[in-house]
């Protein structure tokens, strides 16, 4: 990293598409700094004042407006650390209060593209930590005659092209503190009519029982982005009841994890591909910060199907998900397995996903007056 004579600083970094998101990699090495200083480079170099980021490497949306900072572990047993940042999007705010498992996607390779991690036979498991929230986290990534491959023939709906093959493995994925935060399997929000599973899996998750909102679970993106608005207040509730925040704290955009589920019906991916009734467990749509999800985070699948194995839950009373789980998204089904102990408890969720390094670049960030906005 070098700082210029006019005020810029240059931060060396990777744009990798994991899943259904873009996310900037950054290494610690090269933007290590002050947690505030941090965010302030993150909030500059996307460009984050304007809502288009248009003076910025930021995509405009929560999907393409996301950052990691990775790192060699010393944790035994653990290979890389990264922490996630959800950079804003016209709000100079980085959140850090949340995982992102598309970005988690993004780090497997990278590790693997970047050298951290040297391949090994045909399929290279990178063992990951998120510093945001402890979880562990390994990424299994395709890399035939051990050598890393630029691209590969696996797809994921929400994405025209294919990538390199990762599956990701949750494991323990439970949060923390407990599945249920409340110890609850329903709560009810609102006025008391708003059925609602409050879920610590993966991420912090509030999902509520659609019909019971007057919503479907099949609607449209932008529908559901109609509807969104009259939802997102739930959401700081939701926080509340599960001991993230507190009345007078700010507001977190990040987490938990807000979304609606309903029963599997007949519908219409965004690519105009019908979907059978019969071809899916659950339907879900879920919000990603202030807008719909596109898709559906991989975090947010991970509580989706951690709240199926729970009796009761407004996962469950559509699907009990023992072995594998199938969720009907606005882009199409995605799938996750599930692996539970002789206890019937979830010891782990494993994703299939693609991904692909797309850029390396030299970032000139315009540094604030006064100190230098990053420190070696």
């Amino acid at each position: 990293m070098r700082t210029q004579e006019n005020r810029t600083i240059s931060v060396p970094a990777t744009l990798v598409r994991g899943g259904t998101s873009k996310c900037w990699l950054f290494d610690v090495a090269d933007i290590h700094g002050r947690g505030a200083s941090l965010g302030a480079v993150l909030v500059a170099a996307f460009g984050s004042r304007d809502r288009s980021q248009i003076d910025g490497v930021g995509g405009a949306t929560p999907t393409t407006s996301k950052a990691a900072i990775v790192a060699h572990s010393y944790e035994p047993g653990v290979d890389i650390d990264y922490t996630f940042g959800q950079v804003g999007v016209g709000v100079e705010r980085v959140e850090w209060g949340s995982n992102c498992g598309n970005c988690a996607t993004a780090v497997g390779l990278y590790a693997v593209h970047s050298g951290l991690v040297r391949p090994r036979g045909d399929h290279t498991r990178v063992r990951m930590r998120n510093t945001n929230s402890g979880s562990r986290i390994d990424a299994v990534v395709a890399t035939p005659g051990s050598a890393f491959v630029p691209t590969g023939d696996a797809v994921v709906p929400g994405v025209a092209l294919p990538g390199v093959a990762v599956g990701l493995e949750f494991i323990e994925p439970v949060g923390s503190g407990a599945l249920l935060p409340t110890a609850r399997a329903v709560e009810c929000l609102g006025h008391g009519e708003a059925p609602v599973t409050l879920v610590d899996a993966g991420a912090p998750a509030a999902l509520l029982d659609a019909p019971s909102v007057g919503l479907s679970g099949v609607e449209s993106v932008t529908e559901f982005a109609q509807r969104l608005p009259g939802l997102l207040p739930l959401r700081r509730e939701a926080a509340i009841r599960m001991g993230l925040s507190t009345p007078d704290q700010p507001i977190d955009h990040a987490v938990p994890k807000l979304g609606v589920v309903g029963p599997a019906r007949d519908y219409t991916t965004t690519a105009g591909t019908r979907v059978d009734a019969d071809e899916y467990d659950v339907s879900v749509r879920m919000a990603s910060m202030h807008a719909p999800h596109p898709v559906i985070g991989l975090t947010s699948m991970v509580a989706v199907a951690a709240a199926a194995t729970v009796p009761g839950s407004t996962v469950h009373r559509y699907t009990a998900a023992t072995g594998r789980i199938r969720i009907g998204t606005a882009a199409g089904v995605v799938s996750a397995a599930l692996d539970l102990d002789q206890a019937g408890r979830l010891a782990g969720i494993t994703l299939n996903r693609s991904a692909r390094v797309i850029a390396r670049a030299d970032i000139f960030v315009p540094a604030a007056r006064g100190e230098p906005a990053v420190a070696r």
